[in-house]
């Protein structure tokens, strides 16, 4: 089941406004979020447009949590945060997904929440490819 609306199920201009496409894992899409005030950000969406964990089968949910630990793996290899912290709202978009939020003790937001778009940090179409990568040989 797709949304029109939503970013995550038509990917393509609603997805680019936030985020880039990184890959499919195994029920989820990985998405390299664009603000990247914290170095490495991303989100895993679950497949189908549901809004809660309990919409899914447990096997599904084991599934999913599989692809979020797979993601938060990859993070850690690739830019060695101390932390990784992890959000899943979905209070206006109604898709399940987790926010993975890299933290570095000597930068933005250590100790504290992390601001959902603090619209701090952009990069050039270079930088997320290669962010993009580094993330892509790490899973």
């Amino acid at each position: 089941m797709k949304d029109q609306n939503c970013g995550y199920c038509m990917r393509g201009e609603l997805l680019d406004a936030f985020g880039i496409y990184i890959c499919d894992l195994s029920v989820s899409t990985l998405i390299l979020f664009k603000e990247q005030s914290h170095p490495g950000r991303c989100i895993v969406a679950y497949r189908d447009h549901v809004s809660e964990l309990v919409d899914i089968s447990g096997e599904e949910r084991n599934a999913f949590f599989a692809d979020v630990a797979r993601a938060s793996k990859a993070i850690h290899a690739a830019f060695h945060p101390d932390k990784v912290n992890y959000g899943a709202y979905g209070d206006t978009g109604c898709h399940l997904h987790v926010h993975l939020v890299p933290k570095y003790r000597d930068q933005y937001e250590w100790g504290g929440v992390f601001e959902m778009n603090p619209g701090r940090t952009y990069l050039s179409e270079a930088e997320y490819a290669a962010m993009i990568e580094k993330i892509r040989s790490c899973l």
